[in-house]
């Protein structure tokens, strides 16, 4: 996979949310990401949770071009992550992002923020608000098709 400079004309996308809703956007953006298990990670002493992966850039298919970008996610206050269905022994396995929802809990605004991926497999994080943080931050380069959400499929085709 070679990876292009970025076009002068691409914009480096950078989303701060703060509510359901504002997440619920950082998901529409970010669905179809294809994220290696070795490249998240919970830092409990900061609270954090944070993942890099490559995103599909739907913005750019709706110009004609077909491209992924590397792109960071974290998120704040996190006061406990669980994986559940996630190989967390298998670093280099590829998952792919569905979702990503938030769930109030009894006391506002904590809740439960969880990461949706094919397959089955998410991840679970307690938080005590909404605070993510989504910033393109690598490369992005061409692929020959958009991902494709056929009935039966696990996960999104695509070829690279």
């Amino acid at each position: 996979m070679a990876h292009a400079p970025t076009p002068p004309d691409a914009a480096v996308l950078r989303l701060h949310a703060l509510d359901e809703e504002d997440l619920a956007h950082v998901s529409a953006i970010l669905q179809d990401s294809l994220i290696r298990v070795g490249d998240f990670a919970y830092l409990p002493g900061q609270r954090r949770f944070a993942l890099v992966g490559a995103r599909f850039d739907w913005a750019a298919e709706a110009e004609g071009r077909l491209e992924r970008c590397r792109t960071g996610l974290h998120f704040e206050a996190v006061q406990r992550a669980r994986l559940l269905r996630v190989p967390h022994d298998k670093p280099e396995t590829v998952l792919v992002l569905l979702a990503v929802t938030f769930e109030p809990g009894p006391e506002a605004p904590s809740g439960v923020v969880r990461l949706h991926f094919a397959g089955g497999a998410a991840i679970q994080l307690d938080v005590e608000c909404v605070e993510a943080q989504m910033r393109d931050i690598g490369p992005r380069w061409a692929v020959k098709s958009r991902p494709s959400h056929d009935q039966g499929l696990a996960a999104p085709v695509e070829q690279a």
